[in-house]
């Protein structure tokens, strides 16, 4: 299980790091409905993780991930396809950084943050798409080592308790320090927001790089 673990931690690091949707729950709390809110944003975020996972891991126990102790084909060929999704969005977020001093763009969304229903940003935080693509090569990062059900579902467990540092710290700021976290929550939404197209492009590349030399080298051994 530990190396179950193991191969998925970078994986978990990069959801973590991830800077949209730290500034999503900065702008959640900043929210008319900041508690109702918060709590839709927590329960949506691990239930789409939780999907995710309950899904790659099913599928890949049926379709037997792991061969005599080493990854399938389709396991290594599948990681190389997740790897070209986050190459492309590395590619994408690199040409569309701000430049010579302009504004960040942000997704359109965020300016509607502080008038959604709980049940908005419940979808919300359970659909971020770089995320589950991050999820769902994880579980075939998990799926692949051939250990016994259960623990592979502890495995993911502590992927995504690792996964959901990001999102948890401004949480826990905010539950901390009440109003008086107001001006700090600002100033680390403005930072992710300037620096949100260089940090994802560099998490993604990295990643990807990491699955798609995984996967050549299990085909190729």
């Amino acid at each position: 299980m530990g190396q179950a673990i193991g191969g998925s931690l970078p994986l978990a690091i990069g959801v973590a790091l991830s800077p949209v949707p730290m500034i999503a729950v900065v702008l959640v709390l900043t929210s008319r409905q900041a508690r109702s809110n918060s709590l839709a944003f927590v329960i949506g975020w691990l239930t789409g993780l939780a999907v995710v996972g309950t899904i790659v891991l099913t599928v890949a126990g049926e379709a037997d991930a792991s061969v005599d102790g080493s990854p399938a084909a389709w396991v290594s060929w599948a990681k190389i396809v997740l790897g070209a999704g986050l190459l492309l969005i590395a590619v994408r977020r690199f040409r569309g950084r701000p430049r010579n001093g302009d504004e960040a763009a942000l997704p359109r969304w965020m300016a509607t943050v502080d008038t959604m229903k709980p049940v908005a940003v419940f979808g919300l935080a359970a659909a971020s798409p770089k995320n589950l693509l991050l999820a769902t090569s994880a579980g075939a990062e998990i799926a692949q080592s051939g250990i016994p059900t259960a623990q592979q579902a502890v495995a993911y467990a502590v992927f995504a308790l690792i996964a959901s540092i990001g999102v948890g710290t401004p949480l826990a700021i905010y539950y901390a320090m009440g109003r008086r976290s107001q001006v700090l929550l600002a100033s680390l939404k403005s930072w992710l927001g300037h620096h949100n197209a260089v940090i994802v492009s560099v998490l993604c590349l990295v990643l990807a790089t990491k699955l798609i030399g995984e996967a050549i080298g299990a085909l190729t051994s």
